[in-house]
């Protein structure tokens, strides 16, 4: 029987928008393109030119660091721009796609016949490696490593996040493949919700089962390891997210890197928010346009609104970005007597409005900050939504004074950036938490090293 953990803390943040269970087929966008900022941790190298043309899975770029990770393309085509930005730091490198695909072809094998060696250099030479995150630090992993385990988190508890049950339909064999694959390297650890009931995850082989039940931020792979067995100091743990999972059984059953995924396009500015299969990197307009409520005073969310990054039409769907999310800017809104006023229609979670006693509503809620930064206020808001045996308040204070013993005392070689973002919505002091930890695990690393 598979044990349940349950979360006394967190909070669901309950938005209008949810996508509605219906698959379209986007278009095929007119550019395809891959950000190195998505992989946090990686120095890259360009190893293609403008005018190439390349195939889906051919490599765009590769770790200065670990030259066997292999940043790969999504679609095949011709390279159009190699972009460029201070210091000639590499933004992008985008490539217009054939009108039929062509892949490089890695050949069909039997992940059961494998060594965990033959596997990771599987991996690495179809560029999946990529996908693979290690705590301490939330960096691509290290191939080198040899991790304490593998973690994988089967759903996602944050606002609007798309439904993997219905994400999971027709990828059932490729995901049991990608598990068995995982399990080839390290034990394998796979978190479900307590109220998933697909047999595909219910009933996973070859990994160790979690079932977990409470608010956002449940689904958090960093608080199912922190709930399951800690990362302590000289430790590594690698996570993957599970559509990466699929790419990774897709590749062993068909012998190609085919990063097709089903992502949730989901808000309040969204017409008719529903799941769009798409291909990893397509330019975000060839998703959105003509399913937008309006054009303008809005915000387009690479991502979540938690931890996704503001984008335009132009920009491109993230590596690890499983849902484009359109909310209001709130740049139009002019509200009289601001918040003094009572009203029934606004979000709070300190409960200044009477919106706590309408239950399970669903809420507008813009893009505003509403406040300005001040002092931190020790007031155990982060706590009452931290479900991790770690104190966020004081964590955050040592990170924020340099204090590298406390930073370590305090826990932060469990955490990632992500793991705050719900102390930075309830936060009253308005500190950007995700960047602070995100500073605090470069320096730590960068001391470390």
């Amino acid at each position: 029987m598979t044990e349940i953990i349950r979360l006394r803390k967190g909070l669901d943040i309950k938005l209008l928008g949810t996508p509605a269970k219906e698959l379209t087929q986007a278009g095929q966008a007119q550019a395809y393109g891959l950000c190195p900022d998505d992989f946090t941790g990686v120095t890259p190298k360009p190893v293609v030119k403008e005018q190439q043309t390349v195939k889906a899975g051919e490599a765009l770029f590769i770790d200065k660091n670990h030259p066997e990770v292999k940043f790969v393309s999504p679609v095949s085509g011709e390279v159009v721009a190699v972009n460029r930005g201070a210091r000639r730091k590499v933004l992008s490198i985008v490539v217009k796609p054939d009108a039929e695909q062509k892949y490089v072809e890695f050949g069909t094998k039997s992940v059961q016949s494998l060594s965990g060696e033959e596997i990771k250099s599987a991996l690495l030479e179809a560029g999946l490696f990529a996908f693979f995150r290690q705590r301490p630090y939330d960096v691509i992993a290290n191939p080198s490593d040899a991790p304490r385990g593998i973690f994988v988190s089967a759903f996602d508890s944050k606002p609007l996040a798309p439904d993997f049950e219905f994400v999971l339909q027709g990828n059932e064999l490729d995901f049991q493949t990608g598990l068995s694959a995982l399990a080839k390297i390290a034990p394998t650890t796979l978190g479900i919700s307590a109220t998933q009931t697909s047999e595909t995850l219910t009933k996973a082989k070859n990994v160790d089962l979690y079932a977990f039940k409470g608010a956002h931020p449940a689904g958090n792979v960093g608080v199912q390891i922190n709930n399951i067995k800690p990362v302590n100091k000289g430790e590594t743990v690698w996570t993957i997210d599970p559509e990466a999972v699929i790419f990774i059984g897709r590749l062993f059953n068909k012998g190609i890197t085919d990063m097709t995924r089903v992502i949730a396009v989901a808000g309040e500015e969204i017409a008719k928010p529903a799941y769009q299969k798409v291909i990893l990197g397509a330019q975000i307009g060839s998703i959105v346009d003509g399913n937008l409520n309006r054009s303008e005073h809005i915000r387009i969310i690479n991502g979540n609104v938690l931890t996704g990054v503001k984008a335009s039409k132009e920009d491109f769907l993230g590596a690890f970005s499983n849902m484009i999310s359109v909310i209001p800017e709130g740049d139009d809104v002019n509200e009289f007597m601001g918040w003094i006023a009572p009203r029934f229609g606004q979000y709070s979670v300190s409960r200044t409005f009477f919106s706590w006693l309408t239950g399970s509503k669903k809420y507008s809620i813009d893009a505003r900050i509403k406040g300005g930064e001040r002092h931190m206020i020790m007031s155990n808001e982060y706590d009452k939504v931290f479900p991790m045996d770690i104190f966020p308040e004081y964590l955050i204070k040592a990170i924020i004074t340099g204090n590298i013993d406390k930073m370590e005392a305090y826990g932060i070689y469990e955490v990632a950036p992500e793991d705050f973002a719900l102390c930075e919505f309830v936060d009253s002091s308005k500190l950007e938490l995700q960047r602070i930890v995100r500073e605090g695990l470069n320096n730590l690393r960068a001391e470390m090293a």
